[in-house]
């Protein structure tokens, strides 16, 4: 769908200030409601034209208008006549929350399940968005790229947040679908934690995967893990804390891959709803259940 910039400027108020629902490196995200749809959208405008972001923005256009899965932010349509590019988004509320099972489910399908895999390359909290219904929607495919069947992977840039960054990746610059594992492995990691990798440094200075995994084998995850997951948790904690140090071995082949994460996951999930007799309101039931539980905000790290 072709959208006016006058639409457009007509469902933001002229791009308000007031109106901004999260702001990165690469542009400003508007909340609008299409006056002749009456839709609630979200706008996404580069912050300067240079190429850079012309091909992010061909790129998100041509995947996302490609594939269909209900855990991945729907396209809506985009302007062509504005100085810098703008993308339009079905509206997802809460994009600070998580449901690690769905997320799994969605990049599955990305290496999986298209006709041509697909990495998504830059898997970080803001991009892991939720629906009214608490339904994961996978977002923002500028850095995704696609890569051949019968190649492990691609030679490329190096692009994505730091602390979710796969180490193999940074220093080689060779991409390839364990790099999303690893990504997905500090998601894991920052819902037990309620850290954010970004910024995380121990004491010793190590990055909160490097410190998470120390932990892990010394037998002390009591020293970094959510209070809450600590006195609510038992053996599915446990088992997920094992999953997610998987996720972030150091060398990519040594990591799982997404499907054997997601079905792993999934049947984390499955035992804890059949052992579980708790009401469905609790909230230490939710934590289980979703194998890491659904965060509201993380903490700084002091």
């Amino acid at each position: 769908m072709i959208i006016t910039l006058e639409e457009l400027e007509k469902a933001t108020n002229n791009f308000d200030k007031s109106r901004e629902i999260g702001c990165g490196a690469h542009g400003t995200v508007y909340k609008g409601i299409i006056l002749s749809s009456q839709d609630v959208v979200a706008i996404k405008k580069s912050k300067i034209v240079v190429q850079k972001e012309i091909d992010d923005f061909i790129n998100e256009v041509v995947i996302l208008s490609q594939i269909n899965q209900h855990n991945i932010v729907k396209l809506i349509g985009c302007c062509l006549e504005a100085e810098v590019p703008l993308l339009v988004f079905e509206f997802i509320s809460n994009d600070r929350l998580r449901i690690a099972v769905e997320t799994a489910m969605a990049l599955t399908y990305l290496h999986s399940f298209v006709s041509t895999p697909i990495i998504h390359r830059d898997i970080k909290s803001h991009n892991i968005l939720l629906d009214s219904n608490l339904s994961v929607k996978l977002s923002d495919f500028g850095a995704s790229r696609y890569i051949p069947i019968d190649q492990e992977g691609i030679h490329t840039t190096v692009q994505g947040a730091l602390g979710y960054l796969d180490p193999m990746y940074h220093i080689r610059g060779n991409l390839t679908k364990k790099s999303d594992v690893y990504s997905f492995g500090v998601l894991l990691i920052e819902l037990l934690t309620r850290k954010k990798p970004v910024s995380y440094r121990s004491s010793q200075g190590l990055a909160l995967a490097n410190h998470f995994v120390t932990l892990l084998s010394e037998n002390n995850l009591v020293e970094i893990l959510d209070p809450q997951v600590m006195r609510e948790g038992d053996g599915e904690v446990i088992d997920v804390c094992l999953l997610a140090a998987t996720c972030v071995k150091p060398i990519g082949v040594e990591r799982a891959a997404m499907r054997h994460i997601e079905m792993t996951l999934e049947n984390i999930q499955a035992s804890k709803d059949f052992s579980s007799d708790t009401a469905d309101d609790d909230i230490s039931s939710e934590i289980i259940k979703h194998g890491v539980g659904i965060d509201l905000g993380v903490e700084e790290n002091t």
